[in-house]
């Protein structure tokens, strides 16, 4: 298990995540019935594909060991990868790190707090 995991927030999602003791999920999540998590090597790729153009963006890293024994499950998704869906609303008791990222000069996500916090963990 990584020592984090990632999810990405737009700024409605992001301002009721941080007004609240448990998220319940994006509008995705909601409708998919699990909440959508990334690891550090997944995060940039979903940026590009579901985030394209969303300014600003934010990111929480997430103890996986925080969160409610068994509601996390590690699952086939984009190209067969496993990604972490949790069963569940998250409690941000969880969340260990929190950023609005930065944008590169071509304008996609600077994800380097990614791979600094991967490295400092």
């Amino acid at each position: 298990m990584p020592r984090f995991i990632y999810k990405l927030l737009r700024a409605e999602e992001w301002q009721q995540a941080k007004s609240a003791h448990f998220f319940d999920g994006a509008p995705i999540d909601l409708v998919d019935g699990y909440i959508h998590f990334s690891t550090a090597e997944q995060v940039a790729e979903t940026a590009r594909l579901y985030f394209a153009g969303v300014d600003p963006l934010y990111l929480m890293a997430v103890d996986p060991w925080m969160l409610p024994v068994g509601q996390l499950k590690w699952e086939a998704s984009r190209g067969g990868d496993k990604f972490p869906h949790l069963y569940g609303p998250l409690p941000m008791t969880a969340v260990a790190h929190e950023w609005q990222l930065a944008r590169s000069k071509d304008g996609s996500a600077d994800f380097s707090v990614v791979m600094e916090h991967e490295e400092s963990a």
